[in-house]
C-alpha cells in the first residue's frame, strides 16, 4: 500500500497515523527510539504490507506489470490501489473530503515534525505542498506516481510501459481494488482494535 492508503487505514489515531506513514524510513531497532503509539503504528504498517503482498487480488494485480517490472511490481501496484482509494466513493464522497482527509494527515505530520526520521522530513514538504495524497486521484498524478517509483529503483528506468499498462487495463485493475480493499480494511480495522485494547 501506498502513501494514501496507509494514512487511510491509520482510522484517524494520531501516533498511529505517524507510525504507519513513516514505517518505511525506519530501520531495524530504530523502531524502538519512539513511543508505544507511533511504534504500533510502523509495526502495523509492516503487518499491512505482509497482507497486501500475500493478498489475490494483489497476485493477480501484479500480473499485468510483471513480464516489464519484475519484482517492482508491487511497488506500482501499491500506487495502483491508492489511485482507487482516492476515487472511492465509498470512503470519500466528493473531493472536498478527501482534500479535508489530506488536510489533516498533513497537518498531524507537520505538528509532530521533530520526531520524523530526517529522509521523511525532506519529503513531507513535497507532500504537503504538491498535494500527494489528493492527486492520487487524477492519471497524470498516477503517471507522475510511477516516475518516482523508476527513479528511486536500481533495476528499472523508465515508467511509461507502466502507465501504458494502467491505461490498458483500468477496470481489471479496479477489480482487483474493490476485491482487496474491503478486505484489507476488514484486517486493518481488526488489527487496530487489537493494538489499542
Amino acid at each position: 500500500m501506498n502513501y494514501l492508503a496507509h494514512a487511510w487505514l491509520s482510522f484517524k489515531h494520531p501516533g498511529i497515523l505517524i507510525g504507519n506513514m513513516i514505517s518505511d524510513y525506519v530501520k531495524g531497532k530504530k523502531k524502538f527510539d519512539y513511543p508505544e503509539r507511533i511504534l504500533q503504528g510502523i509495526m502495523l504498517h509492516r503487518q499491512i504490507d505482509t497482507y497486501t503482498d500475500g493478498h489475490p487480488a494483489t497476485k493477480e494485480a501484479k500480473l499485468f506489470f510483471k513480464p516489464f517490472y519484475g519484482l517492482y511490481s508491487g511497488a506500482l501496484i501499491d500506487v495502483v490501489y491508492d489511485h482507487f482509494l482516492a476515487n472511492d466513493k465509498d470512503v470519500f464522497k466528493n473531493e472536498d473530503d478527501l482534500l479535508t482527509f489530506e488536510r489533516i494527515t498533513c497537518k498531524t505530520l507537520n505538528e509532530n515534525f521533530d520526531v520524523l526520521p530526517e529522509r521523511f522530513k525532506y519529503m513531507l514538504p513535497y507532500m504537503t505542498t504538491q498535494k500527494w495524497l489528493s492527486n492520487y486521484r487524477f492519471r497524470w498524478g498516477i503517471q507522475q506516481s510511477f516516475r518516482g517509483v523508476a527513479h528511486r529503483a536500481k533495476y528499472i528506468k523508465e515508467s511509461e510501459i507502466a502507465f501504458e499498462i494502467f491505461n490498458t487495463n483500468y477496470y481489471a485493475l479496479k477489480n482487483c481494488y474493490y476485491y482487496f480493499f474491503k478486505d484489507v480494511n476488514h484486517f486493518t480495522r481488526n488489527e487496530t482494535s487489537n493494538l489499542l485494547s
